[in-house]
């Protein structure tokens, strides 16, 4: 393998930016790269938000240390990919400064605004045209949000750009962005594969102020003069634009068919499906984006993964081994029904305004079973995602796991298994995302003739057990009981179902 054919991964997670290079067989380098630890900004009033500048920072502290380790073993790479999160933003002003924090896709302020979008244009034409649910995740309503919150930000911003848009226009002084990012807007036309310009009327967005589509996927070669001094080894080659996380996720996990659904739980969670298709349909309460121009992905997202799991143990007194004791246990055995939604929910309610829940505690109840409560409520949650998932695509061969709050438990991945009724693949990809952007670049560069070419590196498969399968079925109905007692089925934020001239439950569009 020649020196120089290697990928720079470069992740910027919602908990941690980390560099890593990888081989022409997409294998990390053993000992090369560095990770940063983060955390986001959250208050009361359901602000989440997070410092450019911080992010900026970590993310030159993350290549500095690998372009040190490169140079010191006399390695060089062919481009640079990036996997960052989807769907936050930051407006610049006209002298490309921040004008606003990244606001995170978890914030909920913006819940007022997102109603008012969809009294102005309907839920279903919104979902059919963009593949976004109307929910506050999306730029649309969070933009709104601005404009009402903060009219002098609003104004000042002269262009409004995604986290990977701004690393690069950073970097090289000229942005770039990608179809992955602008797909998973909710301002984008899926149909028209341009911006929707109905929305962005409502919005009093210009074009002018969001990335040249005709620019769209174009990497940039020449660093500013400080970082080409600075990264010698990274100036002249190119800096492809962000893809977004998740399809780095399931790309890098090896699910680039529909014959593997993808399954992650990291600070969040999500399951998805590829498609390489020129049409594809819609179920109500699933989102479709784009990995690429080529390919959609389509899948359900829950905003409550691994935060779950890091409230459970901050917040309780759990005994040593926690874990090991809950794995004993049948499911449901603890009389205690969760429902996990401690940052509003996106699938499959997509429901910003819903808070969690803890329901039948007695004095015997423990720490452990709350635990338990909250580890199945989420294996539940991907239970009713996966219900989804398999209405327009067939049961998969496999479902491949990712996201480390998922694989350093196995007690949870047995969950999933048994909630989902199917067998878990545990990925070996230690860094899936990274590792996606680096195929998804390799293809772009003609180094790969398809993304389907990068082999899996898969672990042990967990099968379900059959009475817990049934158990888990029983408490869902359960589940749905106390949500529907809760918080009723006739909301705003209640996915939106079809009209005939949109088809019966979903709505199909070209990929031309």
């Amino acid at each position: 393998m020649r020196i120089e054919d290697n990928i720079v991964g470069l992740d910027l997670g919602t908990s941690s930016v980390r560099a890593l290079l990888f081989d022409s067989s997409f294998s990390s380098w053993p000992g090369l790269g560095l990770r940063k630890k983060y955390e986001f900004t959250t208050r009361l009033d359901g602000s989440v938000e997070v410092d450019p500048k911080l992010l900026l920072e970590l993310t030159c502290e993350c290549l500095d240390a690998l372009h040190s380790q490169m140079a010191e073993k006399g390695l060089m790479a062919s481009g640079v990919a990036i996997s960052t999160f989807w769907h936050c933003f930051l407006g610049l002003d006209k002298d490309e400064q921040p004008t606003s924090p990244i606001v995170h896709l978890f914030d909920t302020r913006s819940t007022r605004q997102m109603e008012q979008l969809t009294n102005t244009f309907d839920a279903g034409w919104i979902h059919a045209i963009t593949g976004c649910m109307p929910h506050t995740s999306y730029w649309p309503a969070k933009l709104l949000w601005l404009r009402e919150k903060h009219p002098e930000a609003f104004r000042a911003s002269v262009r409004w750009v995604s986290v990977g848009e701004f690393l690069l226009l950073t970097f090289t002084g000229v942005g770039a962005e990608s179809t992955s990012m602008v797909s998973a807007s909710g301002i984008w036309d899926q149909r028209k594969r341009d911006y929707c310009e109905e929305i962005l009327r409502f919005l009093g967005i210009d074009r002018n102020q969001l990335a040249p589509v005709e620019m769209l996927d174009q990497p940039r070669r020449t660093l500013d003069s400080g970082f080409a001094a600075r990264w010698p080894l990274f100036h002249g080659i190119p800096w492809y634009p962000a893809y977004g996380d998740g399809a780095c996720n399931s790309i890098g996990s090896g699910c680039s068919t529909p014959q593997r659904f993808a399954l992650m739980v990291g600070t969040s969670g999500a399951m998805r499906v590829v498609v390489k298709e020129n049409f594809v349909t819609i179920p109500s309460g699933i989102w479709c984006y784009r990995v690429n121009r080529e390919r959609f992905i389509l899948g359900g997202a829950i905003s409550n993964g691994g935060v779950v799991f890091r409230w459970a143990k901050r917040t309780l007194q759990l005994p040593p081994h926690a874990e090991e004791q809950i794995a004993q246990r049948e499911p449901g055995s603890h009389g205690l029904t969760v429902l996990p939604y401690f940052a509003g929910e996106r699938s499959p309610h997509w429901r910003p305004d819903l808070r969690a829940v803890i329901t039948g505690m007695s004095l015997a109840s423990r720490p452990s079973d709350i635990l338990q409560a909250c580890l199945e409520s989420v294996a539940m949650s991907f239970k009713q995602i996966y219900a989804l998932l398999t209405r327009p695509f067939p049961a998969p061969a496999q479902v491949i796991a990712s996201g480390g709050a998922l694989l350093r438990s196995k007690v949870w991945l047995q969950m999933m298994a048994d909630a989902l009724g199917h067998p878990v693949v545990a990925s070996k990809a230690a860094e899936a995302s990274s590792r996606g952007a680096a195929i998804i670049a390799a293809e772009q560069m003609g180094f790969l003739g398809d993304l389907d070419a990068a082999s899996p590196q898969l672990g042990a498969t967990v099968h379900p057990k059959p009475e817990r399968v049934r158990a888990y079925q029983r408490m869902l109905l359960r589940d749905e009981r106390l949500f529907e007692a809760l918080y009723g089925r006739n909301s705003v934020f209640d996915p939106p179902e079809y009209s005939p001239s949109l088809g019966k439950t979903a709505a199909p569009f070209s990929s031309a």
